[in-house]
């Protein structure tokens, strides 16, 4: 599995750096090509720009989505600068003019630059909408207007630089970061979610980056001018229909390639969506045999994938973290109903049946298939201790993975807080004196210490959710913080 992944990875950085190699090898070459050519060729890549401004557009009015509304904002300062820049082409409609070269040249530096906005918090709140609408209105119709009125007075056009200029470079170096920032968010979010789409979203990017080298680099007289307004098509294609598609999966689904925010927790919380049928239909099984454990097993997958997050852990990782860390008890199918909801403390050969729970939860995940090696080791390891105490095998320090400690230390916490029929819950200062005490003996500094900042920052943003509204993150922390206020 992690070969074909990686083998895709490949074969798709392949795909996104190999426009960008023609253009080096051979865009100097010097063309001449018909104007009706261009005309009708801008006019199509128009017309792709437009249905994705329409489309991103009204489904992120319907959801009231301001990062969709952004990025079909940019679709439409593309698609009318587009439109100008074919109507503009010398011969057809109007004789020659300075409009043709300067809507080329800010199509792309525009709309990438407005895509960027999408990292920004403040246009991911439904208010901001509304004032997007409206800027989508008037900044459309007012490029139309200024380009009508440029044709008919030449001088109101502003210089466009000379190819290779300092002025060019300098836009080109601006409009490269901001393509280089999406598509790493959006590599982030694919390794996340291992969706395909999420992947072509990071190809479109690459070759909207590559048109936009081509356009600041080379003139209408070389053959990798006109090659860039081809990437440019297909570029926007390849962005634009993924981000609508993901769009049509509901909030809570969605991958948002573009924005960069998903989290891991995310994948928690939508298992199905963004782990597979296979986690949610072992999860369902599990919840039928005992419904409080299938609870634990989210509320610390919930909170291990915070930790991990804080502690620095790559996507990837991550992700594989949210899927183990739901299924680290899946074994506990194969132990029996009386034992495992024994309403009392368990004898020691119970115990010794109990403790059986990580190897059969690691031979049924490998008889299923499809797990990483990861997935496999967090089920395997999770009741480890760094002095060697631990079970199955009896590991020590060096020899249990970070995520696996990290694992460890969300476990026993939310057990402790969490009541028994058999005790109360502890109090959360107890459970984290327990766990600090533990620190070198069975557990790692690193995990006590990001659990502890992960729970105190889940406590100040939870108060701040009850003052502010609902808005403020109500389902990032949702297990795991309840159980941690309630012991409060």
């Amino acid at each position: 599995m992690a070969a074909r992944r990686s083998a895709a990875l490949l074969l798709t950085a392949a795909i996104a750096l190999l426009p960008g190699l023609a253009l080096l090898v051979g865009g100097a070459h010097h063309v001449q090509v018909d104007a009706w050519i261009h005309f009708v060729g801008v006019g199509f890549a128009a017309a792709i720009a437009m249905g994705a401004a329409l489309v991103l557009t009204v489904l992120g009015a319907l959801e009231s989505d301001g990062r969709a509304v952004l990025a079909g904002l940019a679709f439409s300062m593309m698609a009318a600068l587009l439109c100008l820049h074919g109507a503009s082409t010398p011969g057809i409609l109007v004789g020659s003019n300075g409009v043709v070269a300067f809507t080329g040249g800010a199509t792309l530096p525009v709309g990438c630059a407005i895509l960027a906005l999408g990292t920004l918090s403040a246009f991911r709140r439904p208010e901001v909408v509304r004032p997007l609408l409206v800027a989508l209105g008037l900044g459309a119709a007012a490029i139309l207007a200024l380009g009508v009125s440029m044709i008919h007075w030449p001088r109101l056009v502003p210089s466009v630089p000379e190819p290779r200029s300092g002025l060019a470079l300098t836009v080109l170096a601006a409009g490269l970061v901001a393509t280089v920032l999406l598509a790493v968010r959006a590599l982030r979010t694919y390794h996340l979610t291992r969706r395909f789409l999420d992947l072509v979203v990071v190809v479109g990017i690459a070759w909207l980056g590559t048109a936009l080298v081509a356009s600041l680099v080379f003139s209408f007289q070389n053959i990798g001018w006109w090659f860039g307004h081809v990437l440019e098509i297909f570029g926007m294609a390849l962005v634009g229909i993924p981000v609508a598609l993901d769009l049509r999966r509901g909030a809570t689904h969605q991958s948002r390639p573009l924005v960069g925010d998903l989290r891991a927790v995310d994948l928690v919380s939508a298992e199905e969506a963004f782990l597979g049928s296979q986690v949610r239909a072992l999860l369902v099984a599990l919840a039928v045999k005992d419904g409080s454990t299938e609870e634990h097993t989210r509320r610390v997958a919930l909170l291990a994938v915070e930790v991990g997050d804080e502690l620095g852990l790559p996507p990837g990782r991550l992700r594989s973290m949210a899927t183990g860390g739901l299924l680290h008890d899946i074994g506990k199918l194969s132990v029996r109903d009386e034992v495992l909801r024994k309403p009392a403390s368990l004898t020691d050969a119970e115990f010794a049946e109990v403790k059986q729970h990580p190897g059969a939860g690691v031979a049924l995940l490998e008889e299923l298939g499809g797990f990483d090696p990861l997935v496999l080791a967090l089920v395997n390891d999770h009741h480890e201790r760094l002095d060697g105490s631990g079970y199955p095998r009896g590991l020590a320090d060096g020899e249990i993975s970070l995520e696996a400690q990290i694992l460890a230390v969300c476990d026993v916490y939310d057990a402790l807080i969490s009541p028994r029929v058999y005790r109360d819950a502890w109090p959360h200062e107890r459970a984290m004196a327990l766990l600090r005490q533990a620190v070198g003996l069975h557990f790692d500094a690193r995990c006590v210490d990001a659990l502890e900042r992960v729970l105190t920052r889940d406590k100040a943003s939870r108060r701040a959710a009850r003052q502010t509204g609902p808005e403020v993150s109500a389902r990032r922390y949702a297990a795991a913080s309840e159980a941690f206020l309630s012991a409060r």
